[in-house]
């Protein structure tokens, strides 16, 4: 029943399935308390926690924000941050947070104007329809000025339309912040496992007209939970692929997950092997943050590639499948419309295919993060030696120019790492005797040919780049712009073909979006997409390795990490503790819950979001999910699956006893919002 999922939206609340799996009123207003005491927050989900203004959400979800805040003399990422007073809350520059005001479905008058407009048309059509409904609902709730946005996402893969009307709130301050070592206990290592040990936390406060704000909802503070107890994650699930065909899923299985793989993979050997020979120059680069944001999204593709290779996981697919076509083929109206649909979505992944190796060796080829920033400079750099040459000026060619300047400078081997590793790649997936792979070698091997190129090219830095185009010097002797020449003339071919399947995929995926609506209606939820939803789940360990994974970890499980693992440097850094927790606080309960698990259906974008009782008490944080849940991109499967959250118990414990913040558990707890640490100190005596 539930292999898509149970990522439920808004708009259409599973009202009745909550009431009888869990046995209490979920409410028209219990939905909306609900969606109104969460925040969408960059890349993140978070939620009001007090009368106040009190937001909670995970550490790493601003971990580069509260370095940002860090004074001269500090280290607020080494050292955490606990505000002790109102005036002592850091706001965050260019920094918001999104309030879910209001949620309509919109499908029937996308649908009317563009089912009656000529095929050519529809996409124009589409658009303007949703430009009127954003700007009518903006009028509509114009009386809260101008923080209200309005968001059109297409749901099913376009079979369904919504429109989410926001309030933007931008002055928003940080209040605590956990020391990163604790927050990111275990690091890259223990990423995607469980048991876990993260005091992955933070609180922020939003503020209007300089003063706390005062939400109309907000989740209390809650008990912690016991094994089988109901959970609800509400948050901002990332894009999946649970609505895809076989043939799709095929495609993904054969060519681009395992692309992504070796590309990722490759990468950050180069990293691991740069760490492990130089140390403190790793250190200075940021190497440690860096390999994990790629091993995340390793672990995350090898995961997903181990799903789809899972037998009894494309047999359910399959099934699925099927019965969706004989529902289709069953109803004559709908076969007319809609019986040619799986044939023609396989058509485009044949095609696909055969592209392959120019989506392999071109794959992420100006990406500054996970590749080559001299190969992403010199494809800017062609692409304004093309604009120069063909008289663009003015702001077409200030855009292409601030493209190139925005190219940060990389020296030293890494850099070379990563354009050897393009040039391997072009090897191995076009051939040894592909003109892009003889320009870009020379007869050299990789590596050789990857020092050649930095050391004759005047692409090597930004400045020596901008310098040769203002002085009119960078021409096609350069080995870069003569390796641009080769690459271009196929990526100028690859870039249109490989588009115009993906649009004409796109939109037999919203017809499909639309017959599966037509056949299941609201029973089955969308694929994520970044849009507000609301899952459900009971805590529950499970079985693993032989053995047991427990329901909750505790702070004595922390510290035997710690002390098996004893005082890292490098790899063993990442169960390293910070100073003022190396011995246990003194009145810490070590039997404390640190974290704990459930089945609830959750993904990549619901960092932060909360977990809440029926009650809708805050019991958790989601922060991670463990590595039998990296298949929920295809499929929902609660055997195993877990996700992982912080644990309010563990939460309130540090807060007490470690970092002295009284004043922020009286107004969780209590709800009393006190100026300093001295003024809730003499309330409580």
């Amino acid at each position: 029943r539930f292999d898509y999922g149970k990522m439920w939206t808004f708009e259409y609340p599973p009202s009745e399935y909550f009431t009888e799996t869990y046995d209490f009123d979920a409410s028209e207003q219990w939905f909306e308390r609900a969606r109104l005491s969460v925040l969408r927050i960059p890349g993140c989900s978070a939620s009001f926690v007090s009368p106040h203004g009190l937001v909670a959400t995970n550490h790493h979800c601003v971990r580069g924000r509260v370095a940002g805040l860090s004074r001269e003399s500090e280290d607020l990422l080494t050292d955490g941050f606990v505000a002790s007073s109102l005036s002592e809350e850091r706001r965050i520059p260019q920094y918001y947070a999104d309030q879910l005001i209001h949620v309509q479905d919109i499908s029937d008058g996308v649908f009317s104007a563009t089912d009656a407009a000529p095929d050519a048309d529809q996409e124009q059509v589409r658009t303007r329809v949703i430009e009127e409904v954003r700007t009518q609902l903006k009028a509509e709730h114009a009386s809260m000025g101008d923080s209200i946005w309005v968001q059109v996402i297409g749901l099913y893969n376009g079979g369904r339309y919504s429109a989410y009307v926001f309030r933007r709130f931008t002055d928003v301050r940080l209040v605590v912040a956990a020391e990163v070592e604790m927050g990111f206990f275990g690091g890259d290592p223990d990423n995607f496992t469980y048991p876990r040990y993260d005091l992955d936390f933070a609180f922020l406060r939003i503020y209007e007209d300089d003063r706390p704000y005062r939400p109309t909802h907000y989740f209390g503070w809650g008990e912690g939970v016991e094994p089988g107890d109901a959970v609800f994650i509400i948050g901002n699930p990332g894009q999946t692929n649970r609505l895809k065909t076989i043939a799709q899923l095929e495609y993904q299985r054969d060519v681009s997950v395992p692309a992504n793989v070796h590309s990722l993979g490759t990468r950050l050997s180069i990293l691991a092997h740069y760490r492990q020979a130089d140390p403190e120059g790793a250190r200075a680069m940021g190497i440690r943050n860096w390999m994990f944001g790629l091993s995340n999204s390793l672990k995350a593709n090898t995961g997903r590639l181990e799903a789809l290779n899972n037998r009894m996981i494309m047999a359910r697919k399959a099934d699925a499948e099927r019965k969706l076509i004989e529902a289709i083929a069953g109803d004559p109206e709908l076969a007319e419309t809609y019986g040619g649909l799986f044939d023609r979505l396989a058509e485009i992944q044949v095609k696909k295919r055969d592209l392959a190796p120019y989506t392999a060796a071109f794959m992420r080829m100006g990406n500054v993060f996970a590749g080559s920033v001299t190969m992403a400079r010199a494809m800017r750099a062609e692409a304004v030696l093309n604009a120069l040459a063909h008289g663009v000026e003015g702001e077409e060619l200030d855009q292409v120019m601030t493209e190139l300047r925005r190219v940060p400078d990389r020296g030293g081997e890494v850099e070379i790492g990563f354009l050897a590793q393009r040039f391997a790649d072009f090897e191995r997936y076009l051939g040894a005797d592909h003109p892009i792979t003889v320009a870009a070698l020379g007869g050299l091997d990789p590596d050789a040919a990857a020092r050649s190129m930095i050391d004759h090219s005047m692409l090597a830095t930004r400045q020596a780049t901008l310098d040769a185009i203002e002085a009119g010097t960078l021409t096609v002797e350069d080995p870069m712009i003569a390796l641009m020449a080769a690459v271009y003339p196929v990526t100028s071919e690859y870039n249109p073909a490989f588009g115009a399947l993906t649009r004409e995929e796109n939109e037999l995926q919203a017809a499909l979006g639309r017959v599966r609506f037509e056949v299941y209606g609201k029973t089955v939820p969308p694929d994520g997409s970044f849009s507000p939803r609301i899952a459900d789940g009971i805590v529950k360990g499970y079985d693993y390795n032989g053995t047991i994974a427990p329901p909750y970890t505790t702070f004595y499980g922390l510290y035997d990490r710690y002390f098996s693992h004893g005082e890292g440097v490098g790899i063993g850094e990442e169960w390293n503790l910070p100073e003022r927790w190396k011995t246990p606080p003194e009145g810490l309960d070590l039997s404390t819950p640190l974290n704990f698990v459930s089945t609830t259906d959750s993904y990549g974008g619901n960092s932060g979001s909360p977990a809440v009782t029926p009650d809708l008490e805050l019991v958790g944080l989601n922060f991670d999910r463990n590595i039998n849940g990296l298949s929920r991109d295809f499929i929902y499967l609660p055997e195993q699956g877990r996700n992982v959250m912080v644990d309010v118990r563990a939460i309130r414990a540090a807060l007490e006893v470690v970092y002295g913040a009284d004043r922020i558990v009286a107004e969780m707890v209590g709800g009393m919002l006190y100026e300093s640490e001295t003024e809730a100190d003499a309330a409580a005596m």
